[in-house]
């Protein structure tokens, strides 16, 4: 007969088992899933970084990229994207989000020619991305937050989106995309929020991506 102290310390020593194998278990399942998502405000060239990260490693693209807000309506994943970088390789999922926006109406969309049906079905649509988008966070190991580096940064909205991630202690990285136009600042980015690692590049030339790719592994 077991005594009652031993078999009390007994069924402590299980219970802490359990719960080492089933931390160890979460730890290499989330390592096997890895999912680094794409996030920022409209029009900031996330598909267009995507389709560039898609076409590099798997020679096709993720999404669709129009000049009209709100092209990508809904979260799109591309699996088992691998990267590689002296020797080293990383596998992960890629997460295209549609543009975080605090207002979105669809009078915006009728300025580019859709018509008044579709540009409300439109706004609809986008209005349910963001949702879903907003939803999908808690998923991510690892944020790039794509900003226009032609605009100024402080906004809502990108204020917004480091602010849930940093409540939700997301790792990120901020990519200050459209560095090859004329008006582009990214040091005005970096400026704007000094407390993140800022990585300029352009998404549409490929400028500076192989940095981006370098950081990936190092934030991982």
């Amino acid at each position: 007969m077991v005594p009652q102290t031993e078999f009390g310390d007994l069924m402590v020593l299980r219970r802490i088992g359990r719960k080492l194998r089933s931390l160890v278990s979460r730890i290499f399942r989330k390592r096997k899933n890895i999912k680094i998502g794409l996030y920022g405000p409209v029009n900031s060239g996330k598909t267009t970084l995507a389709n560039k990260i898609c076409m590099d490693w798997l020679g096709e693209e993720l999404g669709k990229v129009s000049v009209i807000p709100h092209e990508t309506r809904e979260v799109k994943m591309k699996e088992s994207v691998t990267i590689k970088d002296n020797g080293k390789s990383l596998t992960f999922n890629l997460v295209d989000t549609p543009g975080i926006a605090t207002k979105i109406d669809f009078e915006d969309f009728i300025k580019y020619g859709l018509k008044k049906r579709t540009a409300k079905q439109r706004a609809k649509e986008a209005t349910k991305g963001v949702i879903e988008a907003i939803k999908w966070l808690d998923d991510m190991d690892l944020v790039l937050v794509v900003l226009d580096s032609t605009k100024d940064p402080l906004t809502q909205v990108n204020i917004t989106i480091l602010g849930n991630l940093d409540a939700r202690k997301i790792p990120l990285l901020i990519v200050a995309n459209k560095v090859d136009l004329k008006r582009s600042k990214a040091s005005r980015v970096r400026s704007a929020f000094p407390n993140y690692k800022t990585i300029g590049i352009s998404a549409k030339t490929g400028f500076n991506i192989d940095e981006l790719y370098k950081e990936l592994f190092n934030a991982l």
